[in-house]
């Protein structure tokens, strides 16, 4: 019974998104927009700073070194 739903709910799905026209241009404008969201804007804006770390005690002292410093100077 749920096997049959679930396909009947992905044949519902496929034959709606095989039958758009103008609806597949959207979809591609939304992945393209959500590419750049996180992809394009993360290589910018975002840092790795715990990247530079070889292990992971290295990283918490470093973070928690961070979270000290700027509870002390808002």
């Amino acid at each position: 019974m749920a096997k049959n739903i679930a396909i009947r709910i992905f044949r519902f799905y496929w034959d709606g998104f095989r039958s758009m026209t103008i609806g597949k241009t959207l979809w591609m404008i939304i992945l393209i927009k959500l590419f750049v969201m996180f992809v394009i804007l993360k290589i910018f804006f975002f840092p790795n700073y715990l990247g530079k770390f070889d292990n992971s005690s290295d990283k918490q002292e470093y973070v928690s070194g961070e979270l000290i410093q700027r509870a002390i100077n808002p």
